[in-house]
Parts: C-alpha cells; sequence; structure tokens
C-alpha cells in the first residue's frame, strides 16, 4: 500500500531556499572563473624561431610595458644564444605572477616575474636579460659555485641588456668590502675586469665549462695564470674597468 506524506510549508521553504543558495553559490563560481580567466591574459609569439609564451595575470598591468617585455625578450635571447649556447631552449614562457613575493626566478624554461616588481620598477625590463641568461646556461646539477652562475648572468645583463640605465642598473662601484664570491653585479664587475684587463673571451668559456660540467676550482689559473684570490688581489689594487 502507498502512503502520501504532505510536505510542511516549513519543509516547503527549505527545500526551495536550498534550492535558491545552490543556484547562487554556482553563479558566484562561473562568475570567479569567468573572472580568473580574464586576469591571466596570455600571448603566444612564435617568431625567428623562437616560440614565447607570455602569461600576465595583472590585468592591471600597463600593456606597453608588457609590449617592451615580449620585444626586450626578442632582442635579447637570440644574441645571448648565439653568444654562449645555440642549443638554448626554442620554447620560453614567461609569466607575470601577482602571488609571486620576490623579484623572478626561471626555472625549466619558465620565468617568473613579480607583478608586484614591475609596477614599482617600470624601467626594469632587464630583468628578462637576466633570467633568460639562466635558461642559456642550462647547467643542470651543475658543480659549479652559485655565486658564479649569478654573476655571469649579470655579466649578461650589464653587456645585452637594453635598458640598464633608464632603470638606474649598473656594476657597482669596487669597495674593499666586496669579495670575487659575493654574485650578482659585484661578481659581474670583476668578471668585466678579467675581460677587459686580463683574458677576453673567459666569461664564454666559464659559462661552457660550466654547462659541461667541467669547471673546477682551477679553472682560473688554467685559463689565466692565476688563482681567482690572485685575480681578486690584483683587481682591488687596480679596480678601474
Amino acid at each position: 500500500m502507498l502512503i502520501l506524506q504532505s510536505a510542511t510549508n516549513s519543509e516547503i521553504i527549505f527545500a526551495a531556499h536550498t534550492f535558491f543558495m545552490k543556484n547562487i553559490l554556482l553563479t558566484l563560481s562561473v562568475l570567479t572563473i569567468g573572472i580568473a580567466a580574464q586576469a591571466q591574459q596570455m600571448q603566444v609569439i612564435d617568431k625567428n624561431g623562437y616560440k614565447l609564451t607570455f602569461i600576465n595575470q595583472d590585468v592591471m598591468l600597463d600593456t606597453a610595458l608588457q609590449r617592451r617585455m615580449v620585444n626586450t625578450f626578442y632582442k635579447v635571447y637570440p644574441e645571448l644564444a648565439k653568444e654562449y649556447n645555440s642549443k638554448t631552449l626554442k620554447e620560453i614562457t614567461v609569466v607575470i605572477d601577482t602571488a609571486y613575493k620576490g623579484v623572478a626566478e626561471t626555472d625549466n624554461g619558465k620565468v617568473t616575474i613579480s607583478a608586484a616588481w614591475m609596477h614599482k620598477h617600470p624601467e626594469d625590463i632587464d630583468v628578462i636579460t637576466h633570467e633568460v641568461m639562466h635558461i642559456v646556461q642550462d647547467y643542470g646539477e651543475s658543480v659549479g659555485p652559485g655565486w658564479l652562475t649569478e654573476g655571469i648572468a649579470d655579466y649578461a645583463r650589464y653587456k645585452f641588456g637594453v635598458n640598464n640605465p633608464a632603470a638606474k642598473w649598473a656594476l657597482p662601484d669596487f669597495k674593499s668590502t666586496q669579495n670575487y664570491d659575493n654574485a650578482y653585479r659585484i661578481t659581474a664587475r670583476f668578471l668585466a675586469w678579467i675581460e677587459a684587463k686580463v683574458k677576453p673571451g673567459i666569461v664564454k668559456t666559464l659559462d661552457a665549462q660550466l654547462r659541461q660540467h667541467t669547471y673546477t676550482d682551477d679553472s682560473w689559473k688554467q685559463l689565466t695564470g692565476k688563482s681567482v684570490g690572485e685575480l681578486w688581489k690584483a683587481y682591488s689594487q687596480n679596480p678601474a674597468i
């Protein structure tokens, strides 16, 4: 025997309310996905043998600045590849990340750049130059020191950067408190001095050794006749470049 039970008014109201709230949540979810999709803008540029996927997560970032960053990539990356590593990756991704707290980093062909940094430093487009040099370096599980890796990347920015003066980026003056393994610009200036005063082409050679995992502490003496400590001493006595 089938028994029919009538729903009370309160049950009907509760069911209607539940249905209404589920639809509201579904609508909000769709809107959120839509907003996120609009916030993340992607360009794919295939030019001169290199494919760049440029992803911008910040709708407030100036479109002209984005174009300048893309143009910087296509200016410097082929030059770095020609100078240091013709076998470098041909497909690169650059992400302007709204959540990233640093300045920039590179991993496995992907460059992540802080959106907040670019808002504060819109002329610093050569952050691209430094980071894509890391892609060109491709040292893998290198036996070389991190300070040299970063020093070479900043040396590349010094030599190939397109907007360093406007960004107020330059190699620092020598100070007695510095050391060759301070990395970044301090090491880059030391490398520039060796290129100018001791051994032209040494950066290219060191870069190749690091990529081939043949670099050792003795590489400096083999290439210049002096240890890195002896070179630094000579540099500190006459640091003009």
